[in-house]
């Protein structure tokens, strides 16, 4: 299960519709568990990807600063974000062969009528993802 406060769950979709026709894509910080993972924060990356309306690419050295500012803060890596502006929000084959994050998160957003966060478990050995609840959270309620 992945836990997403309203604020951070607000940001991804509030980021997707800036991104209009093109993906965007971002990092997720948090509380990292191996069953339940709660998602903070967001960090909006540049997508810097050849073609922006089907795929999403975050530099590394974006990333890396990233991770940085995130573990700096004392927080860990829930996992990553972006958006599929004209599709659902199952990943693409694109999405798991460039997934490398195992056992981490990776919500995806659709656009594709209203908007619409699910979220999957990257699982690096089995070479899969594995659909996970989202929860919204209300922090300090």
């Amino acid at each position: 299960m992945i836990e997403i406060s309203r604020a951070a769950y607000d940001e991804i979709v509030y980021h997707a519709y800036e991104g209009d026709d093109e993906e965007v894509c971002g990092v997720l910080a948090g509380e990292y568990g191996e069953e339940t993972s709660r998602v903070l924060a967001t960090h909006r990356a540049e997508n810097v990807a050849e073609t922006p309306q089907i795929r999403y690419r975050i530099d590394p050295e974006e990333q890396f600063e990233i991770v940085e500012a995130i573990e700096d803060a004392g927080r860990e890596i829930v996992g990553f974000y972006h958006s599929h502006p004209t599709g659902g929000t199952t990943p693409s084959e694109t999405d798991a062969a460039r997934a490398t994050w195992p056992d981490r998160s990776y919500v995806i957003c659709a656009l594709d009528g209203y908007p619409f966060v699910g979220s999957w478990r990257w699982r690096g050995e089995a070479e899969t993802f594995e659909q996970e609840t989202v929860r919204v959270i209300r922090l300090g309620a």
